[in-house]
This record gives structure tokens, sequence and C-alpha cells, in this order.
């Protein structure tokens, strides 16, 4: 069945937790559909896990266009959520509008993500207006980690904390339909989600949040030695990747890859007519 809006509210509503993972691209996100993610988030963390940059900041519009839509082909029954980059909505209302609507007309998302709270709530509003549902995302935003001075949990003192709930109930005023907190101390971020009626998604925000995001890349082990507190490792991809490479390379330095059962024939008497 085809998650939605509303059905990923009647999950957090009947507390079952919602599950959503990156992808960017058409096989892996039919795999992740496959195997029943009732949300697909095309991050703009693509631009370190699939085009390498040290950062978020320098992925484009054209970027996440270009990647939601191989996604949105590959998904089926998955929530596409598509993040708007770094200096695609912070400049106006209008353009929040403008390219929040491309990412759903090119790239086909089902929905549009983006980073801020109090700040971005008249963005938030002007999307919602267009009919494009909007997940906000507050707490560590990574698109401003030069303004936070780096990677830092959010909310640890009596005012960070009083700011991410005016954050959190600001983006929900506004018409978000989910949002994400990452990098929030679990206590924290299970009061806010208690003080949400819509669900909230966590990453390094603890288990009483309605839902969970991961990159597939750090849940795989296919990324990197670096790996955040909040990742848990679900299968060594990575490994596997590696060893198959391997033993592809082995084979076919020695002659034993492609063996006759993956050759096509010919008859000889059309190879001595060559001569």
């Amino acid at each position: 069945m085809k998650n939605t809006v509303l059905t990923l509210q009647k999950q957090k509503e009947e507390h079952d937790k919602i599950v959503m993972v990156t992808a960017y691209d058409y096989t892996t996100a039919k795999i992740m559909d496959e195997a029943g993610v009732n949300t697909i988030l095309v991050g703009d963390s693509l631009g370190m896990v699939m085009l390498g940059y040290e950062d978020t900041l320098s992925v484009t519009m054209e970027d996440m266009i270009h990647h939601t839509a191989a996604v949105s082909r590959g998904a089926k029954d998955a929530f596409v959520v598509a993040d708007m980059p770094f200096m695609s909505y912070q400049t106006s209302v209008y353009d929040a509008v403008v390219n929040a609507g491309r990412l759903m007309k090119e790239g086909r998302a089902n929905a549009v993500k983006l980073e801020g709270g109090v700040e971005f709530a008249p963005h938030i509003e002007a999307i919602v207006k267009a009919s494009i549902p909007v997940v906000a995302h507050i707490g560590l935003t990574p698109q401003s980690v030069n303004a936070f001075g780096g990677f830092k949990v959010q909310g640890k003192d009596v005012e960070a904390a009083k700011k991410l709930l005016a954050d959190a109930k600001a983006v929900e005023a506004a018409g978000a339909c989910m949002v994400v907190m990452e990098c929030v101390p679990a206590k924290l971020a299970a009061k806010i989600s208690e003080e949400l009626t819509i669900p909230t998604i966590g990453i390094g925000a603890g288990a009483g949040c309605d839902g969970q995001v991961l990159v597939y890349q750090d849940l795989l082990a296919m990324y990197g030695d670096f790996r955040p507190k909040f990742v848990k490792v679900f299968a060594n991809v990575g490994e596997v990747m590696r060893e198959g490479v391997k033993a592809y390379i082995k084979e076919t330095k020695e002659g034993t890859f492609p063996g006759e059962e993956h050759c096509f024939k010919i008859d000889d008497s059309v190879i001595d007519k060559l001569y």
C-alpha cells in the first residue's frame, strides 16, 4: 500500500514506528521499497556519500532533481521526501516555493524537506499553501554546520531546549507534515514528540521519536571509517562488496572467468570460413 501523509500520521496515532532510510538512485530505491520502508529520503547527504564532497553545501537543485527523479521511479509504495539544498530556500519565500515546486514537478517527490525552525516557518507555510507537503528538520541542521562551529548535539541547556521546542511547535503550526530531529538528547526529543501532533523522525534523537532515519551507507557499513554515535551497522555490505570485487579481479587475472557457461557459441564451420 502506498505510504502517504495520512498513513504516516495514522502510524503516529497508533504508535506504529515509521521507518525512513535514504536512497539516491533507482536500484537502491527499488531495494528499499521492496524491503518495506515507509519513507525514502533523498537527502542532500548525497553530496558526501555519492558525490564525494566534504559536506552538503555544494549540492545543487539540479543534483537533487536528478537523484530524486531516479528514486521516484524505483519507489512504488514508499513516500519519497526530497531535501531542499543549501540556498534553494533561504534566499526568499518565493524561491522556496519555486524550488519546492521543481522537486515535486521534475523530481516527482511526494514531499520536500527543509532545515530550520521558527525562522523558516513562513517558508513552510507558503510551500504548504502551494499544496506541497513539507517535512521540517530541526536540531543539528547540517547546512548550518559553519554557524554551529561543527557537528554538535543541540538543545543541551535550558535555553537551547526551549528553542528546539519552540522550533518544533512553529513548524507544526506552519503546516509541516513531519519533523526530523537530528542530534537531540533523547529525553528532550521524546518530550517534543509527545507535544506535537505530527510525526517526529529521529536521527541521533533516541527511541522516543515516532520513527527513525539513517543514511543507508551508514547502516550497511558502506561509507568511510568514521561512524557517528547514533549509527548502528545492520549488515556489513561494504565488506561483501569488496570481497566480491576482489574475487572478480582474481578470476579475471587467472583466466577462470568468464567460463564456458558465460560464453556464447558459434559453429566451427563459420570460424573455418574466415581463413
